[in-house]
């Protein structure tokens, strides 16, 4: 007996600076959530997990999502805010929205 696949979202962003100086930067990311995970109460979360791009490291964002938010006509984001990986000595912020589930629909 198959399970009922549940929807996923596309992401992208970018890091907060870190460091001073020369040394200042941040990372981009992409990529796409897991299915969603019910709450109790009828909302949902996802996880992420992904790659920051590589300069000369990269670091890794591993987080839930915050539940639903609803931005009209049956469709919703998620906000993820948190922390990356510690890599090269620092870490980066982030917050960022996932992008809305099939928006054409």
């Amino acid at each position: 007996m198959s399970r009922q696949q549940r929807h996923t979202h596309e992401f992208l962003g970018s890091t907060k600076l870190a460091e001073q100086g020369q040394d200042r930067h941040n990372h981009r990311f992409a990529g796409v959530t897991s299915e969603a995970i019910p709450l109790k109460g009828g909302n949902h979360i996802h996880t992420i997990t992904v790659n920051t791009d590589f300069l000369d490291h990269h670091h890794k964002l591993v987080i839930k999502t915050g539940p639903a938010i609803p931005v009209g006509k049956g469709k919703h984001v998620h906000l993820v805010r948190g922390v990356t990986t510690v890599d090269d000595g620092h870490v980066h912020r982030f917050v960022f929205t996932t992008l809305i589930d099939r928006p054409l629909v």
